[in-house]
This record gives C-alpha cells, structure tokens and sequence, in this order.
C-alpha cells in the first residue's frame, strides 16, 4: 500500500513542476493578448477592419457583415463569433458555412503561439488556417444550396462602457488562470497514469486504423484525443511537456499539429454552433477531411523520407 502510495507521488511531482512551467507560459500570453484584443474591440478598429474586408465575403455568397465574424473569430474565439453572429440576421446556410471558417481559423495568435512552442512553423501554421478557412467557404458556396430560413435573429447590442469591458475581462482571466493550470496538471498526470498502466499503448493500438487513415503517428493518439476533446490550447499544453521530455519526436508534433490546427475541439464547440443552427455533419466532415488532406500533403513532402516510431 506504501509502495503504491510512493509511486503516485512520485508520478505528481513529475507532472508538478512541467505542468505549472506549461500553464504559465500560457497564461502569460492568453491574457496580454486577450486585453489587447478588449481594447481593439472597444474602441471600434475590429469593425473598421471588417468593412474593408466584407466585399470578399460577398464573392463566396455570404453577406457582408460576415467579414465581422470572420474577423472576431480569429483574433477572439468562437464565443465571441457566436455572439457576434446573434446580432445579425443569417440563414442556416450563413451560419454553417461561418461556424467552419471560424473553427477553423480563431484565437489565431494565441493558438499559433501555443503551436509554435511546440516546434511547428508559426507562419505554416497560420498560412494552413486562413487558407483553408477561404477554402472551406469556397467549398460550401459551391455544395450548399441557397436558403433564405433565418435562424439567427438581429438585436441591438450596446456597446459596454471601457470600465465594464476591462471588468468582465479581469474576471474572466482570473478564472481562466484556474481553469488552465486546474486541466494542465489534471492531463499531464492523466498522460502519465495510463501511460504506466499500458492503456496508452491500447489506445494506440485502438485508434491505429483511424490514424493511419490521417496519416498521423500512433504516438500521437493521446494528443490527438486530447485536442479533439479539451481543444487545442490544452492539448498542446501536454504536448510541450512531450516534446521537452523527449517522448514524442518533433516531426509527429508536428504532424498531429497541422491536424489539430483545422480540426480540434469536436465536441464543445461543434454544439455550440448546432445550437444556433449549424450543420454537424458538414462542420465534422469538411474539417476532418481537410485536415487529413494536409497532414498527408506534408507527410509526403516535408517528411516523406522519415520513419515514423511506432508503439
């Protein structure tokens, strides 16, 4: 019984220390950015970089205040897309084809940063997510029909004063913070609990078909249902204690990384957008479908002489 006892604490004190160092670094840039981006919106510059962006949206059948949308998505996240989307006035064609761009592509600087840590290309990255978000808008103009069912109606949103924006901001990164480093340490010590157990090495061997499919690693297969579940952010978070502790090769982080960069967070963020009137079945398709076809794209360019580990 003492044995084992000692053997768990042992495992928390691994987790302990690359855990916390992870949710830090983290931390440190969610929340100086997600100021600077309160104070963007305040102060209208969100909206004036829309307006001029809004024709291009016109030219794959949305209107013109998607570009608003498209925009909150990738400097905030989807909650703010959502809400911005709940002022206006959008078919469920509008809003499938916005909920897939704005999974696709958002939080860009944090999510890059985050994925960058982990030794992938900041600017290959962020060049595979705005691409492929235009594409899947050009795909989807092209599939799906016209409609003219409104889902989402328009409201008048009052702008809040400075003082209550930086509020809500203070309070929710002070929650924030706690959530963060709470899930780190919880998937971290999670990793390394099945990993000693073995049930990493029978999830490999479970998902080894649907991998291979993607054309990822088996080594990747607790990341990847990380990422897909908990989102990207998190996911990343246990892959930089990976990568730093030598347990997955930087070549498979970067694979699983061009795949969870178009396809993470299958479950949370999927219902949300259901909600207000989105398909699933195009939103879980197209992007799993997209991120595979990159994945093999650079499997068989950039890595195609490389020999991938197996369990």
């Amino acid at each position: 019984m003492k044995s084992t006892f000692n053997q768990v604490l042992a495992v928390v004190k691994d987790c302990y220390k690359p855990s916390l160092k992870s949710a830090l670094w983290i931390l440190k840039m969610m929340i100086s950015i997600s100021l600077g981006v309160v104070l963007l919106q305040h102060f209208g510059i969100i909206e004036q970089i829309s307006e001029v962006t809004s024709p291009l949206f016109k030219l794959v059948g949305l209107p013109g205040e998607a570009a608003l949308v498209y925009i909150t998505a990738a400097l905030v996240n989807i909650y703010s897309a959502i809400a911005v989307i709940s002022t206006f006035s959008f078919d469920a064609r509008a809003i499938t084809m916005l909920a897939i761009s704005s999974l696709i592509a958002h939080n860009l600087i944090v999510e890059t940063a985050v994925q960058r840590k982990t030794g992938s290309s900041a600017w290959a990255m962020l060049s595979v997510r705005l691409g492929l978000s235009v594409i899947s808008l050009v795909i989807m103009n092209l599939v799906l029909p016209s409609s003219s069912g409104v889902l989402v109606q328009s409201g008048i949103v009052e702008k809040p004063a400075l003082i209550d924006a930086l509020h809500k901001w203070l309070t929710s990164s002070i929650f924030l913070s706690f959530k963060i480093v709470g899930l780190v340490f919880a998937l971290n010590l999670l990793q390394q609990i099945l990993k000693k157990l073995g049930i990493i090495e029978i999830l490999s061997k479970l998902l080894r078909p649907l991998l291979s499919v993607l054309g990822l690693p088996n080594r990747t297969s607790f990341l990847w249902i990380v990422a897909n579940t908990l989102g990207l952010a998190y996911g990343a978070a246990v892959m930089i204690s990976e990568v730093e502790k030598k347990n997955i090769e930087k070549e498979e982080a970067d694979l699983l990384n061009y795949h969870v960069a178009v396809s993470h967070s299958n479950l949370e963020d999927l219902f949300l957008f259901a909600a207000i009137g989105a398909s699933v079945f195009w939103m879980l398709v197209l992007r799993v479908g997209l991120a595979a076809l990159i994945v093999w794209v650079v499997r068989l360019t950039l890595y195609r002489n490389h020999k991938f580990a197996t369990i």
